[in-house]
């Protein structure tokens, strides 16, 4: 509801005795950087579900994809299997082919089994890291990965001519097994196979560590021990039970104040690792051997120098522009190319894409790679930093100091900062008229607007300002070659803005 005004017909009495009638807005649905968001029975309805899985149906017709299928996942969140039964009963009810997960899944499970089924697309309803209170509605297409600006635009244009039609088709779920054109499949089998053929696994099993694992209550729980669970590696994972509410996190997401317990965990049993996953497992977040949280950005590097130094890789390498500039390093010291996209992983997966990269990431912690999908994959990332520690013989904290040799200390911050949304006007209009000479007494040598506002300095450091497109959320982002110096390159930023 938006809001109510006073006036008469609505037969509904105030406390002043004048009747109120409720204006609501028109619904539209959104695709932001991947996929729709909304807070569950707010805007994220079964009606509207169903009206994003009709506008999804019309769009697999209309590029003549619906012979081949849809497959449909979720995660563990709240009323996931039933809004997945809905998005299912719906493409049933269109002639689609339906391929329904029979258990939760992670994300790049659900884009990996699109490919293995040569469907005609994927749709998953997750909201990924989003606090417990939101649900959504990501779309894969054929090639698996996060769907492209020119697809979203399709979508959304069917799902806004549903939302005025209200032309929703359906079947029962029974009725479409009975007919053959429901299917109700195990994602992780074929998945599981692949992995296994991209890492040395029996290498990472006949070492002698120690790990913990942390899917943070979400649909990764389980995918790391039945990978790890037959050799000398010790696997113990916590939060791996389904629990919607995501207890003791304010939202499901591998950073430092989420992964206290992962922590804990590593340090009573000495462990060698602790290796998390968000809600949907297409993140993966790493806590050394002494319990210290690794930033995504040190992970990302680490990842890339794993592919190009101790696997010996080549290939181009694509960072969001929020994500650390030890890529470009890298990219000089092994005479590769670097790619810099938009925030998001439908512009990150095009040009790996394009480029058949060897590695993609951005500073969420979501990695991609060649071989694989097109896509971020968590549990794969972290089963890449097990083979480097076993390859290199380095602990986290031994693997961090030799890329310090490699690149120079780069260090990193993100602020979240949660506003009233009446005053994002005046928030971005400040923003749009900052223009500091220098932040932190280092000269700005370049502002841009590539996606949010970012400053440059001459000294190689960087602060970037993002609003999010899904939450009233301000994310301010920096680094630089020490914590201090982050600190205050965070403190002016926000300055800059008010916050």
């Amino acid at each position: 509801m938006a809001g109510y005004v006073s006036g008469a017909g609505s037969g509904l009495l105030s406390l002043d005795k004048k009747p109120l009638i409720y204006v609501f807005n028109h619904m539209t649905i959104k695709f932001g950087t991947d996929g729709w968001r909304g807070i569950i029975a707010d805007d994220f309805t079964f009606d509207n579900v169903r009206y994003c899985a009709q506008g999804v149906s019309r769009y697999l017709l209309e590029q003549g994809l619906a012979h081949r299928g849809l497959v449909i996942g979720y995660d563990t969140r709240f009323g996931s299997e039933d809004f997945a039964l809905a998005v299912a009963e719906v493409a049933a009810g269109n002639g689609i082919v339906t391929y329904l997960c029979d258990r939760p899944a992670p994300t790049p499970v659900l884009s990996f089994n699109v490919l293995h089924q040569q469907a005609g697309g994927g749709a998953m309803i997750t909201a990924s890291h989003n606090p417990a209170k939101w649900n959504g509605f990501k779309y894969k297409p054929e090639y698996a990965g996060s769907a492209s600006p020119e697809i979203v635009d399709a979508l959304e244009k069917h799902i806004a001519a549903v939302l005025r039609d209200k032309g929703v088709k359906t079947s029962s779920w029974a009725n479409a097994l009975e007919l053959g054109i429901g299917k109700s499949i195990d994602p992780a089998p074929p998945y599981l196979a692949h992995i296994a053929r991209m890492v040395d696994m029996q290498g990472i099993k006949a070492a002698c560590l120690n790990v913990v694992v942390d899917p943070m209550y979400g649909a990764g729980a389980g995918y790391l021990p039945s990978l790890l669970n037959d050799g000398n590696i010790g696997v113990h994972e916590i939060h791996g039970e389904r629990n919607p509410v995501f207890p003791g996190m304010g939202q499901p997401e591998p950073v430092a104040h989420n992964l206290l317990d992962l922590s804990s965990a590593v340090i009573e049993q000495n462990a060698d690792a602790g290796l998390a996953l968000d809600a949907d497992a297409d993140r993966f977040g790493l806590v050394d051997e002494k319990g210290n949280f690794i930033t995504p950005l040190q992970v990302f590097a680490l990842l890339t120098l794993y592919l190009l130094e101790t696997k010996g890789e080549r290939g181009a390498l694509v960072k969001s522009l929020t994500a650390t500039s030890m890529i470009f390093r890298l990219g000089e010291l092994f005479n590769v190319p670097v790619h810099e996209t938009p925030v998001g992983f439908k512009y990150v997966g095009s040009v790996m894409t394009q480029e058949n990269a060897l590695i993609g990431g951005e500073e969420s912690g979501g990695f991609g790679f060649r071989g694989h999908i097109p896509e971020r994959d968590g549990v794969l990332s972290a089963l890449f930093l097990l083979d480097m520690m076993v390859k290199t013989g380095k602990s986290p904290s031994e693997l961090v100091e030799y890329l310090y040799s490699r690149v120079g200390p780069h260090h990193y911050r993100r602020d979240d900062v949660t506003f009233d949304p009446a005053k994002r006007n005046t928030m971005q209009k400040r923003l749009q008229e900052a223009s500091p000479d220098a932040i932190g007494g280092i000269r700005v040598t370049r502002r841009d607007n590539v996606d949010g506002t970012r400053f440059t300095l001459e000294d190689g450091s960087w602060a970037i300002v993002r609003f999010s497109g899904t939450e009233p959320l301000l994310r301010v982002y920096a680094e630089g070659e020490s914590p201090d110096r982050v600190d205050i390159l965070i403190a002016e930023t926000r300055d800059l803005v008010g916050v």
